[in-house]
């Protein structure tokens, strides 16, 4: 009965494969035989085995042929109808295409050229409005970059109001403590800093007493 544990059930699997491969090789070898074998796991893992002297296209034609039956007929069809609807569907937009392109007008009645007409109002429509919305964004990050040079100018205009005003505004005693007063903008390498520097002492040469 089935193995209920998936741990040994897999366990089990793996060594029957192996086990198999093995005696399938054995009949290839010591018989000339041809044989095929697929197998699938139940995580739907595929393992094959095929006799070195064929291919396992070869081993189906054959396999076929024995039991007079084709296997691929029915498949093949399948296969004819679904490539004949994607030639359609591509000879239509190819069309569809070329009508928006001004062209293949002539065999178009007057209810699918104003269909067209209106499909055509419809996009660009649509073009219109995707235009001016990429239009205002960019007004937008516009206006954002002039309010900061804005208000930057007004920051410097205000600094230089109060130097006049002041000459030993933004002066210090100690430039360690102080390494700055304006940082210019975009990345400006120029920053002004100002430094107040002591007295120097006085010497008094005194007479000789």
């Amino acid at each position: 009965k089935k193995i209920e544990n998936q741990t040994n059930r897999q366990v089990t699997y793996s060594k029957r494969r192996n086990g198999l491969f093995k005696k399938a090789h054995e009949l290839t070898v010591l018989c000339d035989a041809k044989v095929s074998i697929i197998m699938l796991s139940t995580t739907h893992k595929l393992h094959e085995f095929i006799s070195p002297t064929t291919t396992t296209k070869q081993l189906m034609d054959q396999y076929q042929k024995a039991l007079g039956v084709d296997l691929w007929s029915s498949h093949y069809e399948k296969m004819q109808e679904q490539l004949k609807k994607l030639k359609d569907v591509n000879r239509n937009l190819r069309r569809e295409i070329r009508q928006r392109l001004g062209e293949s007008l002539n065999d178009m009645s007057y209810d699918e050229l104003r269909k067209l007409t209106d499909e055509i109002d419809e996009s660009l429509k649509s073009i219109r409005e995707r235009k001016i919305k990429a239009i205002s964004n960019q007004i937008e990050t516009l206006k954002k970059k002039v309010k900061s040079a804005n208000d930057i100018h007004r920051n410097l205009l205000l600094e230089l109001d109060a130097r006049q005003e002041d000459p030993h505004y933004g002066l210090v005693e100690n430039a360690g403590d102080y390494h700055s007063l304006i940082g210019l903008p975009n990345g400006g390498h120029h920053v002004l800093a100002l430094c107040l520097q002591p007295n120097p002492p006085s010497f008094i040469s005194g007479g000789g007493s």
